[in-house]
């Protein structure tokens, strides 16, 4: 019995590719890989037949392999984020995950700290209140010119919207990159998702054409034999008669 095929007598299947065991339920014909990914195996064992199985994890790392010959033959040289992607097909894992959490496990005191003062700078009680500041603080200093600690033009009260001015701006500056940082980790990782979607779906294609092709071969080889058949039976009709 050559190396890979299906045993009659119930011992474990070996990889006709590596030569290990195969564990029950992870073994796939070579004629039932989808023709890229079989191309290539063939391509570095040639001796390998149809009839022969492989371990499925093995499979995994020749699609794998070919995914990432089909994106550099379409796009050159693949980036880091695409080969994420084919890595993941390899391993068959989930490319989805809650980016917002991870980035906000990630947050230090500062841009937390910065989240805050900008999220509060761009709201209407903060509106309010500084509207209600200024109001005070020019009639505190205009009710009373003997006791006014900032008289008109009110310098000091320049002075202090300056320095909020310029403490303010870099603070929500600090928040905006952040945000956009959270937007580029959102968008990549809604690429690799879209990405690795696209993958999957062309496989699942290019498998139900190959399935298909090989039922109706299945299909053209039963009709030829029921041809035979059908001549033997009109032949031994023709004899006996």
């Amino acid at each position: 019995m050559a190396s890979g095929t299906v045993p009659e007598d119930g011992p474990p299947l070996v990889c006709a590719l590596t030569g290990r065991p195969i564990p029950p339920g992870h073994e796939i014909r070579l004629s039932a890989i989808r023709p890229g990914v079989a191309d290539i195996i063939r391509r570095e064992a040639p001796a390998i037949g149809p009839s022969d199985v492989i371990d499925r994890a093995v499979v995994a790392d020749y699609r794998g392999r070919y995914v990432e010959e089909l994106l550099k033959a379409e796009r050159g040289e693949i980036t880091g984020l695409e080969r994420d992607v084919v890595d993941s097909l390899r391993s068959q894992e989930i490319m989805a995950a809650n980016v917002e959490d991870q980035i906000e496990q990630a947050r230090t005191t500062g841009e937390r700290l910065a989240d805050k003062v900008a999220q509060f700078g761009g709201s209407w009680p903060f509106i309010m209140a500084f509207f209600a500041l200024l109001a005070v603080w020019m009639t505190a200093n205009t009710a009373s010119a003997m006791q006014s600690f900032d008289p008109y033009p009110f310098i000091l009260l320049n002075l202090i919207l300056s320095c909020i001015a310029a403490i303010q701006a870099p603070i929500i500056m600090m928040s905006q990159r952040r945000q956009e940082a959270k937007d580029r980790r959102r968008s990549e990782n809604d690429y690799r998702i879209n990405l690795k979607a696209e993958l999957e779906i062309r496989h699942l294609h290019e498998k139900i054409d190959h399935l298909l092709n090989r039922q109706w071969e299945r299909f053209a080889e039963i009709q030829a034999m029921q041809i035979e058949l059908l001549q033997d039976l009109r032949a031994s009709h023709g004899e006996a008669s």
